[in-house]
């Protein structure tokens, strides 16, 4: 991403009315539901200001006809022309969609996030700001053509008056922030240590989150996960010359704090300079929670170019000696995001006020810590995961509904609870709906939750259907369903399930179409592919090899095309666009490591791991996470193995790739429709 000059003043206060520290304001002017403007975009590369202030949770439709062209190419619509290898060599402010592509973004700075509009797009904004539109081309091109824009307003969002625009430096300093304490920061050293023990950067933000709702919010932010050893980075290379993105991740050296090193690594970075410049920071989970909710610390720097460690006469980063500008981009860009419920800043016993990195290098600060509270939708999630894995164990022990012999359950969840839940009368009040995931059609003679869809209706009297989906985009797919979900209107409602790529098929008609929204009662995720995956781009060579050894015959569809809508970049953006469910929603990872993963996953399964995060072999764990979803916490299964019965299938060759499938999944499937009915019903 193409960031340009950073540390601009914060546009917005929080009022304290509203959350206690600061509260969203919006722009005088608000823009009206209903409001529809015109607006002639050229490839200048300047961002056009059209006169739209919006507040949070406002509501846009986009749609652009017209083409611009270059001279170097072929005239081109606004989705953007097709992305080659050129592009490598390109730093445009969205790197995931072609040079000539249709942009926007809310608000007046650095810190907003350009997204790509393409031909239509609906929009929700997270953080109150103005919109503004560009092309998307480098710094300096410029084009022929133009765009013609039409943006209606579909929602105005939530309004109140403009606040005058601030430094974070001049907020306030609180003594107490959502039950954080002087004791708090106390049990937090004020500095992080490299392997030598020589002190370094100072800790300068605090987050309160989960861990998937912490990571999803930095992603969503634009922030990129950073290679922890060159090995990693040397992958992570390949992977990104494969996608023909600009590769953002170099490494970044390791740093202990709670005496570790740190848990994640996080940059801004502008393609190709990322050697040189970049905004970075390292993240750790406290070893004491807040309240029953996890507290992250970190440490923040602005990369500006190179001097000498003084350490080793090596070569190493040179930091902007004024951390705070820092401390306040990550604020910035974690506020556009819409998840930060509250923000503060704290003065710490013992501050540290100027000091040297542990290479050498100067820096200075005021010695305040930036604390941020995520949004609580989530603060009970631990208390969800485990009710929802006692469900779990108790169908899973005392119904045994799937057929073979199987270990104990804690074979089969993560973090199982101690105590089992009372089997209950299922509600009837719901329908089951299963959408699969891609390949679906392919793999007709083992389709997802089989055995479930017969036990559901057999056992418990519930209707349970599956509905396969095409090889083709979440859009096409999405509106699919959602015509699906329409033609059945005046029935009971749906409980509908997206595993893998159904997962986002679902969202997509849920959160673009609201009369489709209407028969649904609840979405939950299994694996859902929501978030996208950073392999979607080697996934279609490895699906037709699954496709030739499992034994799938035709396989209608276009892959390539099914495959690219579970970008993270593209979904990260969905998502930031659609920051709330459009119904109530819940979500269950599978998680497996090197033992429990079939020779069919195991190659994309080992490119996963460079990530250092948990996964099923196609996604990290954080991304199947709807955001605003109740978190049911993770199954120990493969990402076929929590869904698809290959095992029931009597081929030797398909045992054999498929060799980690035994997965209790008729047991999981009614654990989940138990968990979400009674939660609906305010059992």
């Amino acid at each position: 991403m193409c960031l340009g000059p950073r540390f601009l003043l914060w546009r917005w206060i929080l009022s304290a009315a509203v959350l206690g520290v600061l509260g969203v304001g919006c722009a005088s002017g608000a823009a009206k539901k209903g409001e529809v403007k015109q607006i002639n975009l050229e490839p200048t590369g300047d961002w056009i200001d059209t006169g739209i202030d919006c507040g949070p949770g406002a509501k846009l439709r986009f749609t652009v006809t017209g083409t611009v062209q270059y001279s170097d190419s072929n005239a081109t619509g606004p989705e953007g022309l097709p992305r080659g290898w050129k592009d490598l060599l390109r730093m445009m402010p969205v790197n995931s969609v072609g040079r000539g592509a249709a942009l926007g973004r809310v608000g007046n700075g650095d810190y907003s996030q350009p997204f790509a509009i393409g031909a239509s797009l609906d929009y929700t904004v997270g953080d109150a700001g103005r919109l503004y539109l560009a092309v998307n081309q480098p710094s300096g091109d410029s084009g022929t053509g133009n765009f013609n824009v039409n943006v209606e307003v579909l929602d105005a969002g939530k309004t109140g008056a403009e606040a005058p625009a601030a430094q974070i430096s001049s907020l306030s300093t609180v003594k107490e922030f959502d039950g954080i304490t002087a004791a708090t920061l106390a049990k937090i050293p004020r500095r992080v240590n490299d392997s030598q023990g020589n002190a370094g950067d100072i800790v300068n933000f605090l987050i309160l989150g989960q861990q998937q709702d912490v990571l999803k919010m930095f992603l969503t932010a634009g922030w990129v996960q950073v290679d922890r050893t060159v090995g990693d980075a040397v992958l992570h290379g390949l992977l990104a010359t494969l996608s023909k993105d600009a590769y953002t991740q170099m490494p970044m050296s390791t740093l202990d704090l709670f005496g570790r090193p740190q848990d994640y690594g996080l940059a801004h970075a502008e393609p190709f300079a990322v050697v040189a410049t970049r905004n970075h920071l390292r993240l750790w989970k406290a070893p004491f929670q807040i309240n029953g909710r996890e507290l992250w610390a970190g440490a923040a720097t602005h990369d500006m170019g190179f001097e000498r460690d003084q350490r080793n006469g090596g070569v190493t980063h040179h930091i902007d000696p004024d951390i705070d500008k820092e401390r306040g981009y990550v604020g910035e860009t974690l506020f556009s995001t819409g998840m930060i419920k509250s923000i503060a800043l704290m003065m710490p016993a013992n501050p540290v006020l100027t000091a040297k990195t542990a290479t050498g290098g100067s820096f200075h600060s005021d010695g305040r810590v930036l604390v941020m509270n995520m949004a609580a939708a989530k603060a009970t999630a631990n208390a969800a995961a485990a009710k929802f894995s006692s469900l779990f164990c108790s169908v899973f022990e005392k119904e045994k509904p799937d057929a073979g012999t199987f270990g104990p359950c804690q074979d089969y969840i993560m973090d199982p609870a101690a105590g089992r839940a009372d089997l209950k009368p299922i509600s009837t009040n719901y329908r089951v709906l299963i959408v699969p995931g891609v390949l679906s059609l392919c793999a007709s003679s083992a389709p997802a939750y089989e055995q479930g869809q017969a036990h559901l209706k057999e056992k418990h009297g519930i209707d349970a259907s599956l509905l396969p989906v095409p090889n083709a985009s979440c859009e096409a797919n999405g509106k699919m369903i959602a015509a699906y979900l329409k033609k059945q209107a005046g029935g009971k409602k749906f409980l509908v399930f997206g595993y893998s790529k159904g997962g986002p098929d679902v969202e997509t008609a849920l959160e673009t179409d609201p009369e489709a929204a209407k028969q649904v009662a609840a979405f939950i995720t299994v694996a859902g592919a929501v978030g996208g995956s950073p392999i979607a781009d080697v996934m279609p060579l490895a699906a037709k090899r699954w496709i030739d050894a499992l034994h799938m015959g035709s396989c209608q569809g276009d892959l390539t095309a099914a495959f690219q809508s579970l970008k993270n970049d593209t979904r990260h953006a969905f998502e930031s666009q659609h920051p709330a469910p459009a119904v109530r929603s819940y979500s269950i990872a599978a998680v497996s490591d090197s033992t429990n993963t079939s020779k069919a996953l195991a190659e994309t399964w080992r490119l996963l791991s460079v990530y250092n995060q948990p996964q099923d072999s196609q996604l990290l764990a954080p991304d199947t996470l709807v955001p605003g979803a109740t978190d049911l916490g993770q199954a120990r299964a493969d990402h076929f193995a929590i869904a698809l019965p290959f095992e029931n299938l009597n081929d030797s060759t398909i045992q054999s790739l498929v060799n980690h499938n035994h997965f209790p999944r008729t047991a999981l499937l009614e654990a989940l429709v138990r968990y979400v009915t009674e939660d609906l019903e305010g059992h």
